[in-house]
């Protein structure tokens, strides 16, 4: 069986952080591993209350993980302090981690900042560099390129050049701001040696079907995780990325329909039926 490890915060409602990725990872037969980086309390409605650990502590899980069951891939979410993700990149490279997705939660679709700037900064110098593929919605991709992005012509001009400064492949989510459920993947490609020897670029969009349900709490996290777990399994960046919108869809489409606010989504939905044989209390 193929192996995966999240790294981000703790959900208490189970819809978004490890939670979220431990049932991604589940749902697409991979191990799933985590390594917490701060508890939080929070439902449907909003987070009351947020504990962070240690970066002894998060070090400590890390080598516990790596030093036994070594994963295939890794996800990284919501880190919020600069020495937790110091340590976190500091750990990806002693043990040379492949196959990196990177949320980098950075800003809301609102526009509001959800970390500070001194750990924007620390997640650009230190941690993005070491990513394959990086997962901004558009205002993280606007701090990340520093551009303005309004259509889908902004969307590849600011991709093309976070993955220029920063070396990393960049799905970047399109979201409702500009063209729905629609997300713009963009590959480094090797230039031409004999050429100029500049980096080129691939670009590939992925149409989503809009599904007109409101709980989307964690869909983010999902998507992260979910093209982590496809990496795991030795599929293309390409083939991640597809299978995993397509896992997304499906949990949307689910209609779960939990809390009283921003509910979560139906992550096992292709589980199987339950049967007349199971027991309910």
């Amino acid at each position: 069986m193929r192996t995966a490890l999240t790294i981000a915060g703790s959900d208490s409602s189970g819809g978004a952080g490890i939670q979220a990725d431990l049932k991604t990872m589940l749902a697409h037969h991979v191990y799933g591993m985590s390594c917490i980086t701060a508890l939080t309390a929070q439902n449907t409605t909003g987070v009351t209350d947020i504990l962070e650990v240690t970066p002894a502590f998060l070090g400590k899980q890390i080598d516990a993980v790596f030093t036994d069951i070594r994963p295939d891939a890794v996800k990284i979410g919501m880190v919020s302090a600069t020495p937790l993700i110091q340590m976190i990149a500091g750990k990806l490279k002693e043990y040379s981690a492949e196959r990196i997705v990177v949320d980098p939660v950075m800003v809301a679709t609102s526009g509001a900042k959800l970390i500070s700037d001194d750990a924007i900064r620390t997640l650009q110098e230190e941690l993005i560099p070491l990513a394959t593929v990086i997962t901004p919605n558009i205002p993280e991709a606007e701090v990340l390129s520093g551009e303005t992005i309004r259509t889908e012509e902004d969307m590849i001009r600011a991709g093309r050049k976070i993955a220029k400064d920063y070396g990393v492949a960049v799905l970047m989510k399109g979201g409702h701001r500009i063209n729905d459920a629609n997300d713009l993947l963009i590959e480094p490609v090797a230039g031409d040696a004999s050429a100029s020897n500049e980096t080129a670029y691939k670009e590939t969009w992925f149409h989503g079907t809009r599904i007109d349900n409101p709980n989307t709490h964690g869909t983010g996290c999902t998507l992260s995780s979910a093209i982590a777990s496809n990496l795991a399994q030795g599929m293309s960046l390409q083939e991640a990325v597809k299978h995993a919108k397509e896992y997304l869809t499906g949990a949307l489409a689910a209609g779960l329909d939990l809390g009283a606010g921003s509910g979560p989504m139906d992550h096992g939905y292709l589980i199987n039926e339950p049967t007349d044989d199971m027991l309910y209390v």
